[in-house]
């Protein structure tokens, strides 16, 4: 992918995609090979095109679903089923039903397809463990414990499965082969983690934190190399190996840009303005194009959560300039 120079304001919304539904939402996924996305959304998936937001399909009984892995060469998609500690497997063509698989964990969250192993990791936000799915098969090989409540989790494709532990501040690494955790590393001074992602290239590793920081880490050694601010509500992150850029998706209503300058060098080069609620993310590596859910809110409502609007859930469609 070539690089891309950007100038100051070098991002814009270009698109506000209206999604059917209501409920809440957490991870999003992009299929590139076909320019689909999976937005997990209250009890069901919906599936859109990146091109212009129309909704291609909804796929049903998906009860407090999370997240959705996508194993392009398996023609397969794993959703994880928070509600009803299940994993729904379909047919990455047809988006037809495969199989139904109860994990051995409660309330399966963050969820990934390990090239390397060919394995899926489905990780349990209340039992603190991870279920591990042969996803040939569909059947379960391992269960692996976990120090604390697992968050979000990412691959290196080459043997080596890492994953955020919020209530420790820590990263777990896990051996996809030998399906146990392998290392364990403190992201002190960042606190709470929850969006992880990874240049693969550089070996760096970029986590979230509640504390208003993303930790960069070295992805062999664990330390710690440096960190930059970033916005309040942080839940997800996304890396762009072509512009050399990290974002961190701020339930605040914005999205912080980080530029790689090098691998041990890091920083703030702008802030987007979204959408309050915004807080998950994904990106098309290829197009550089970043999506976000978002929904307007009950403001006369009490509490920290209000009520979603009946009919205001959308997609955000960010775009660099000239893209």
């Amino acid at each position: 992918i070539p690089f891309l120079h950007l100038s100051a304001q070098g991002y814009k919304i270009v698109n506000r995609f209206p999604v059917e539904g209501d409920g809440g939402w957490d991870y999003l996924s992009v299929d590139e090979a076909t320019g689909r996305i999976f937005v997990s959304h209250g009890n069901v998936v919906n599936v859109v095109s990146e091109s212009n937001g129309k909704l291609l399909a909804t796929i049903p009984s998906t009860k407090g679903v999370h997240g959705v892995a996508i194993a392009a060469d398996l023609n397969k998609a794993f959703i994880s089923d928070g509600a009803e500690s299940a994993i729904t497997v379909i047919d990455l063509k047809t988006l037809e039903f495969l199989d139904k698989v109860n994990s051995s964990g409660e309330n399966p969250d963050a969820i990934l397809y390990d090239p390397f192993s060919r394995k899926v990791f489905a990780f349990n936000g209340r039992t603190a463990n991870a279920t591990v799915i042969d996803a040939e098969t569909n059947k379960i090989v391992a269960t692996i414990p976990l120090d604390g409540k697992p968050e979000f989790a990412v691959t290196d494709s080459n043997g080596r499965v890492y994953v955020n532990i919020e209530d420790k501040s820590e990263i777990a690494c896990i051996g996809s082969a030998s399906l146990k955790v392998e290392k364990v590393w403190s992201i002190d001074p960042g606190e709470e983690p929850t969006g992880l992602a990874l240049d693969n290239e550089n070996h760096r590793l970029f986590s979230v934190c509640s504390n208003k920081l993303m930790v960069i880490l070295n992805a062999e050694t664990g330390k710690v190399i440096s960190t930059v601010p970033i916005g309040e509500g942080c839940d997800g992150t996304a890396f762009d190996p072509g512009l050399k850029r990290v974002y961190s998706s701020n339930g605040e209503g914005t999205v912080t840009v980080v530029s790689e300058v090098t691998p041990d060098q890091y920083k703030v080069v702008e802030t987007i303005k979204t959408q309050r609620g915004a807080r998950t993310i994904t990106i098309d590596k290829r197009t550089h194009h970043l999506f976000l859910s978002a929904a307007e809110y009950n403001a006369d409502k009490e509490g920290s959560r209000p009520p979603v609007k009946p009919g205001s859930f959308i997609l955000l469609d960010i775009a660099p300039s000239g893209r």
